[in-house]
């Protein structure tokens, strides 16, 4: 028996809250992420994630840790959704003829996810870099960036952001899924709670590992402000390649294990409000009074 089907409105709703709550968590961590992935060789001033928040704290105060998360919090619902809803679609639509969905449909599924997902997330990702790295205000940087660029410039990176994101959930999505798979007691029962939480645990900051070098690199193109004699990019390729000669190999896992730490908690969250049915329960009590 297939497990329970959950509503679009449920979905949607179940994907904010479990991204609002998750960004809320983790996003002093992923500051660092971004201040550590933008260091170049020349203008190290941070050591590691702990020195980068202490640090930061000490120069910009507690709340410093959570600058852009205004950015974060406002468009993590839809880009969650988008994500949720497109990988749900496609799903169902590979798997009309009735039979299990095989590894290679599955991972054209998460494709087709994480292709959707960055009309919301380049945008998204533009803005909370600028403000994470230089401690900007949203509106402000959100107007100049209009002004000087129009609708293009909260879109630079791009290219950048589908070889991150799509490969990220051709990999997420089918590996959770079956790692979700194995804690089954039956074909009749869904799998505990625990194993939800852990396999988009592990399935989450696996998936956030495999596609670091492609973060590493969007994180520099999206970086508007440069420190003196710090490399210029002039797309993904060029990029790349000067991080390569410039910093060496293992330039493209900076910041890895903070996108792990990032990543991890922000889908158990996830499962855990998908357990819970947070938004089932709203709406049912919402739906009461016309019964």
């Amino acid at each position: 028996m297939a497990d329970k089907q959950i509503s679009l409105p449920a979905k949607l709703i179940n994907g904010g809250i479990a991204g609002l709550i998750g960004v809320t968590c983790v996003f002093p961590i992923d500051l660092a992420k971004t201040r550590l992935q933008n260091q170049q060789n020349g203008q190290r001033m941070y050591a590691s994630m702990s020195d980068c928040l202490i640090k930061t704290i000490r120069s910009e105060g507690y709340f410093g840790m959570y600058r852009g998360a205004a950015v974060n919090l406002t468009l993590v619902t839809p880009e969650k959704a988008i994500k949720l809803a497109a990988n749900d679609f496609f799903r169902h639509q590979l798997s009309k003829d009735g039979q299990k969905l095989t590894l290679p449909k599955e991972m054209l599924a998460g494709c087709g996810a994480g292709t959707c997902q960055v009309i919301v997330t380049t945008p998204m990702e533009m803005l909370k870099i600028q403000l994470q790295d230089a401690g900007r205000i949203a509106t402000q940087l959100t107007r100049d960036l209009l002004r000087n660029h129009g609708i293009a410039g909260l879109y630079k990176g791009l290219g950048a952001t589908l070889l991150r994101d799509v490969p990220f959930s051709i990999v997420y999505f089918p590996l959770f899924a079956n790692l979700n798979q194995l804690g089954r007691p039956s074909s009749e029962e869904k799998s505990p709670f625990y194993v939800s939480f852990l396999a988009g645990c592990v399935a989450g900051s696996a998936a956030a590992v495999a596609v670091n070098p492609c973060d590493v690199v969007k994180t520099r193109l999206q970086s508007l402000e440069r420190g003196v004699n710090e490399d210029t990019y002039s797309g993904f390729l060029d990029c790349a390649r000067k991080i390569w000669r410039h910093e060496g190999p293992s330039a493209f896992l900076k910041g890895a294990y903070c996108r792990a730490l990032v990543i991890a908690p922000l889908f158990g969250i996830a499962q855990v409000v998908y357990f819970l049915g947070i938004a089932e329960s709203l709406l049912g009590l919402l739906q009461e009074p016309q019964a």
